[in-house]
């Protein structure tokens, strides 16, 4: 019985990934496409690309721009859509805005007594605001989730890595089984 059971876990282990990737992809494809139903397949993924990329070149304009401030404050001054709102657009901007905060990955160690050491991303070099001047904020995304923590840690405890952020967070989200 332990090695049925033992070879089902490994067939869901090989199984799983594929068809959880699979099954995303083709939801996202079947929601683009749905989205302009047409008739031909694969037309609302193209569609959705030039509307995006139309709507990308239209607001980079300078007469645009103040309506899209002004938007983005009506949203955010609207109960619980605010919340939803500003977070979601500052994940967006955290990642692929003009303003990347996950650019400069640290390895920290996390304590005097221990030689723990984390992977992080220093979103903050500087913390005058708060009259914290020795310290830096690091953000440590948690593995195989869509969250982390922040922390302020002394300067000296922070390791500034040369390496692709991305490589980094790629890291850190498998729980440190891919390669660094």
């Amino acid at each position: 019985m332990r090695r049925i059971l033992r070879y089902f876990l490994n067939g869901l282990l090989i199984v799983a990934p594929f068809t959880i990737t699979v099954w995303i992809i083709v939801a996202i494809i079947d929601w683009l496409n749905s989205m302009f139903d047409l008739g031909i397949p694969g037309l609302g993924i193209f569609l959705m690309f030039v509307l995006l990329t139309l709507i990308g070149f239209i607001s980079s304009s300078f007469f645009v721009k103040p309506f899209i401030v002004i938007t983005g404050r009506w949203f955010n001054k609207v109960p619980l859509v605010g919340i939803v709102y500003s977070s979601i657009k500052d994940l967006f901007d955290a990642f692929v805005g003009d303003n990347q905060k996950f650019n400069k990955p640290v390895m920290v160690k996390m304590s005097e007594e221990s030689d723990n050491l984390k992977f992080g991303f220093v979103t903050q070099d500087a913390l005058s605001s708060v009259n914290v001047e020795d310290r830096v904020a690091v953000y440590f995304p948690h593995s195989y989730n869509f969250s982390g923590e922040l922390f302020v840690v002394p300067k000296r405890n922070v390791v500034y890595l040369d390496l692709p952020s991305s490589d980094v967070m790629k890291f850190i989200v498998s729980g440190g089984v891919s390669r660094l």
